[in-house]
């Protein structure tokens, strides 16, 4: 599945089982929603959501109790992406690669009540823990976004071939990496030429502005090193294309790079620190036994492991943050 690695993929350190009742038990917190914006302040002209309404959003996912924190940093951060892409009310959207929908939520806020967006993803409805995808996405339809929504289980070339359907966006937000290559994001978003009037693009830089956030550069070039090797995939990493690759492809395949810009996350983002985690994990280590059967290239993935040990190490304590992010928009040649 996709877009996943935020909360998405969040479940890579999540240690608290997985329950249906946490889909009903904070349902109750949408009653509050309206009073809560009474007190937000308007957006400015230069953005489509205010960062105030992030707490609001965070409610619309399920999340582990006392933990709300991270669902207000997911949120707050795909504000800013989506304030970038200058998203107007009425925008009928297209996501690709939703995953459980923390970009989607903030997608529905900003397109308004006369927007919609479709939200595709190929995972299984029982994928992800501490929950699933379907309580996620069941959580998120009874907010009061919900009805703005639709959600389709389908990867992005199934969808795409089984309708005619036209958007005015098409949104990949952090889900490029899912794709088991280079030649499946150019063949999607050939795809797209014709059936949206933008493509907006949010994928990590490989590049880390704060150093705290280097080791989560250097986990994604180990793990994607370790998927390389491998058949089939599951992972968040399968291709970690970097942003002048991911243009190119884009460029070949009809889009112009209108508008690109950084975003250095906050450091209650914390997907590097998930990241690093499972790399250092004694699991990677056992995937590499598995997966590397070639010596030598076995000591440069190892090595690429030891190499974010020793850039953790070199922080002293300080927690590790999450890399940049690099934001686009593109039209049609």
């Amino acid at each position: 599945m996709y877009e996943v690695r935020s909360t998405s993929l969040s479940i890579n350190l999540h240690t608290t089982p997985s329950s249906t009742s946490h889909t009903n038990k904070y349902l109750s917190a949408f009653h509050n929603t309206t009073a809560l914006r009474s007190s937000m302040t308007h957006p400015t002209a230069s953005e489509s959501i205010s960062a105030d309404l992030a707490p609001s959003i965070a409610t619309y996912s399920p999340h582990v109790p006392g933990h709300i924190d991270t669902e207000v940093a997911q949120a707050r951060h795909r504000i800013r992406l989506v304030n970038l892409w200058h998203l107007e009310p009425g925008t009928r959207v297209l996501e690709l690669g939703c995953g459980q929908g923390t970009a989607t939520a903030v997608l529905a806020e900003a397109v308004g009540a006369s927007g919609h967006v479709d939200a595709v993803d190929p995972g299984a409805p029982d994928y992800g823990a501490p929950f699933t995808l379907a309580q996620a996405q069941q959580h998120l339809s009874a907010s009061p976004v919900g009805g703005r929504i639709a959600w389709h289980r389908a990867t992005p070339q199934d969808f795409l071939s089984a309708t005619d359907a036209v958007w005015d966006v098409a949104v990949l937000a952090h889900c490029i990496w899912y794709f088991a290559s280079e030649q499946e994001l150019e063949a999607i978003v050939r795809a797209l030429h014709g059936r949206v009037k933008r493509l907006c693009v949010a994928e990590y830089a490989l590049h880390a502005a704060e150093r705290a956030a280097v080791p989560h550069v250097l986990a994604i070039l180990a793990r994607g090193s370790l998927e390389s090797f491998k058949d089939e995939s599951i992972e968040n990493v399968r291709s970690p294309l970097s942003p002048s690759s991911i243009k190119k492809v884009a460029t070949r395949a009809g889009w112009n790079c209108t508008h690109e810009s950084s975003v250095v996350p906050e450091p209650g983002l914390l997907d590097g620190f998930w990241e690093v985690g499972t790399v250092l994990s004694d699991g990677f280590l056992r995937e590499v036994s598995q997966a590397v059967s070639h010596e030598r290239m076995r000591v440069v993935v190892t090595s690429a492991r030891d190499a974010v040990a020793s850039a953790v190490s070199a922080l002293d304590g300080a927690k590790v943050r999450t890399m940049d992010v690099w934001v686009a928009a593109f039209s049609r040649g």
